[in-house]
């Protein structure tokens, strides 16, 4: 079957007002693609749509554009187990959430060098250390949950949403180890 070229570039690329040529149903298409093998394909779209990035960006900018998603929740995270562990009185209690923001701390720690392994194209050690940072999150709430404390629903929320992240990463960045 023969594709009239010129009809279907007219209908992929629209021109905007700027005067820049955007590949809009290509970007839609590649996002959700990337997306797909998420177990929360939505939440990963919806973190790559809210980078004006997304819209030029190839599969490793995906890839990035995710991890920096995940670390701005790890900063979210830490922030908000810094005000916990100021607000309750149990010392025990205390000690757990302050080593949970230090373990959120050290999460975008990780994330950041995350990043630059992306950017040198070091898939294996990208992902090993975007795994290593979501262990950070498993241990905190883990030791959490061992204290029988429940976290504030915002909290766990974003705890939640910082593992689908995680796990949509890694699962991008694996389809670069099989190209």
């Amino acid at each position: 079957m023969d594709i009239n070229l010129p009809l279907f570039l007219f209908l992929s690329i629209s021109f905007n007002y700027m005067g820049h040529w955007n590949l809009v149903s290509a970007d839609d298409t590649l996002i959700k693609t990337q997306c797909h093998n998420a177990e929360d394909p939505k939440a990963c779209i919806q973190c790559v749509k809210s980078d004006p990035q997304s819209q030029s960006a190839d599969k490793v900018g995906i890839a990035a554009i995710v991890i920096t998603c995940i670390s701005n929740k790890a900063v979210t995270l830490e922030s908000n187990m810094t005000v916990l562990a100021s607000s309750v009185h149990d010392n025990k209690l205390k000690l757990v959430l302050q080593d949970c923001q230090k373990e959120f701390s050290d999460a975008k720690t990780n994330l950041t060098t995350a990043m630059d392994r992306l950017k040198n194209k070091d898939y294996d050690q990208t992902n090993y250390l975007v795994n290593h940072a979501l262990q950070k999150e498993f241990y905190c709430k883990n030791n959490v949950g061992d204290l029988q404390y429940t976290l504030p629903t915002t909290v766990l929320n974003d705890m939640t949403l910082y593992e689908e992240l995680s796990e949509a990463a890694m699962r991008i960045i694996d389809r670069f180890l099989w190209v």
